[in-house]
């Protein structure tokens, strides 16, 4: 049996077929354009694959509810022509087949939980920190959507002493996406991350703004594993300075021994490596085809 698995991100799609064991056969990567473009290369990639589910990671936001009319739908997105887009209904007219849908973050988050870093554990979170910032969430052994969905990225930061950036999100300026993600690495630099040296003064800015958002989030969702994915994550010398800070900022309040003598095994790179959102889809499809297959069984 094949699984098909999409990865949809704001920058690029990635597509590909894979089986119940995890094993990722074959998969294509195209830039994300208008979703006429884009979805037409999705549907022409499917259709002679003979798929029997389909799992979908999605920039967002993205309607999660199947109860709502707008279920399927991409929402409030800036990104030109795919605010309130049918992604999930223009694929079901040429795709019958059962449907996992979640955000690209949950589905890294559970890829990471079903083959990756996480493996085993009731809890994760899983940042995607590159263009944008994104921030997964698996607790109590379930994917967390609740009024819409986690959306991590946009949480409020406290300004770094020695900072007078003044952000790029266009909702929120200093949010962390608008101090951390990587155009706002670039604006503030005037270069790309990649073309800075290791011991920039950017890197120490950019783990205070990270770490701040995982000490909050240690703190109110008390996750088993921090899992840190994206293109700026790309920079390992991040992991120590992020790790210290984390330790810093929480001061020993959270009794835990990963959180002193094992800091180094609970915020970690992806287990899937850059794969882990397309492993992810491929996980939301297999759930999706289970899920049918046992409401079949049961009627």
């Amino acid at each position: 049996m094949r699984i098909g698995a999409i990865e949809a991100g704001g920058t690029k799609f990635i597509c590909g077929i894979g089986n119940e064991q995890g094993v990722i056969e074959a998969f294509i990567s195209f830039p994300t354009e208008h979703p006429d473009i884009t979805l037409g290369k999705v549907i022409q990639y499917f259709t002679d694959k003979e798929v029997g589910a389909i799992g979908v990671g999605s920039f967002g936001p993205i309607e999660l509810h199947p109860e709502s009319a707008l279920y399927g739908y991409v929402t409030t997105t800036p990104k030109p022509g795919w605010e309130n887009c049918n992604f999930l209904g223009i694929l079901k007219r040429h795709f019958p087949v059962p449907y996992g849908w979640d955000t690209d973050v949950n589905a890294a988050a559970y890829g990471e939980v079903v083959w990756g870093a996480a493996r085993g554990l009731r809890s994760c979170l899983y940042y995607t920190i590159g263009t944008g910032v994104g921030v997964g969430v698996y607790a109590e052994g379930q994917l967390v959507h609740g009024l819409v969905h986690p959306e991590g990225g946009h949480v409020l930061t406290r300004r770094h002493p020695q900072d007078d950036f003044s952000g790029i999100c266009p909702y929120h300026g200093d949010c962390l996406e608008g101090m951390a993600a990587g155009p706002a690495i670039e604006a503030r630099w005037q270069q790309k991350g990649f073309e800075l040296p290791t011991d920039h003064a950017a890197w120490e800015i950019e783990a205070y703004y990270i770490a701040q958002s995982i000490t909050n989030a240690i703190l109110m969702t008390s996750p088993q594993k921090v899992i840190l994915g994206g293109g700026i994550m790309q920079q390992s010398q991040l992991f120590p300075l992020i790790r210290e800070a984390v330790k810093h900022n929480l001061n020993g309040y959270v009794s835990a021994a990963e959180m002193n003598s094992y800091m180094e095994q609970y915020i970690v790179p992806p287990g899937l490596g850059h794969q882990a959102g397309l492993y992810g889809a491929l996980a939301l499809g297999l759930r999706a085809y289970k899920q049918a297959q046992e409401s079949v069984s049961a009627q």
